[in-house]
């Protein structure tokens, strides 16, 4: 498990936790509720009968999904915004591994990523780490269009808030921005064939100008 470098991720975390924070609230009184009722006699009564506690118990579940509403989307939002985009990249899922292409007018570029298998010796972590990484600049808004060229995958890096059904004959859009350089790790999460766990997914972020002599280097090698 990787830490949030992103915006988005942090949110999603702060989100997570304000909602746990209302759950426990509503259970405590609820739990408070039930034991007074049961241990007191009188009650029925005076709940059968009270207009103030029908109008309670009806006006506060109100507010309560308000507050839950607004934050949620707020985050699906920010999550869908894809303005400005500084590089696309295209993403394919196949059975089983990712493709990945550059689709800038300025640069037309496509590999393949395969998972590195023990054999191989990889110097990270195995089975999740790949051949070939995805190399993205920093402090970039970086648009992904994802597909599938066959079964229904998912595009999915944890780290970076991002998850993303890859489905045939159509194309999904998400955007992110990392400020800081790093090496990000995920996995296909939709159960695509035997093979669906071998499909995992590195992204490595480095520094715009590191980006551009990486860029030249590919195009002098195409």
């Amino acid at each position: 498990m990787q830490e949030g470098m992103t915006t988005v991720i942090e949110l999603l975390n702060y989100f997570h936790d304000y909602m746990m924070s209302i759950l426990l609230l509503i259970m405590v009184f609820v739990t408070y509720l039930f034991l007074v009722v049961i241990s007191n006699s009188r009650i029925d009564k005076v709940t059968m009968e009270s207009h103030f506690l029908e109008t309670v118990w009806t006006v506060v579940p109100m507010f309560i999904l308000l507050f839950m509403a607004f934050p949620s989307l707020y985050l699906l939002y920010l999550m869908e915004d894809v303005s400005n985009p500084s590089l696309t990249v295209k993403v394919v899922g196949h059975q089983w591994y990712w493709e990945y292409q550059y689709s800038n007018s300025w640069l037309n570029h496509s590999f393949d990523s395969y998972m590195v298998h023990e054999k191989s010796n990889s110097p990270l972590f195995y089975s999740l780490d790949v051949d070939n990484r995805l190399v993205l600049p920093t402090l970039s808004n970086i648009l992904f269009l994802i597909t599938s060229a066959d079964v229904i995958h998912s595009w999915t890096v944890p780290s970076l808030g991002i998850k993303t059904d890859a489905i045939p004959g159509r194309l999904n859009y998400l955007s992110t921005n990392v400020p800081f350089s790093g090496v990000f790790y995920g996995q296909c999460r939709e159960i695509c064939g035997s093979n669906h766990s071998f499909m995992p997914i590195v992204v490595e972020f480095i520094p715009a100008q590191h980006f551009v002599n990486y860029l030249s280097n590919v195009a002098a090698s195409l």
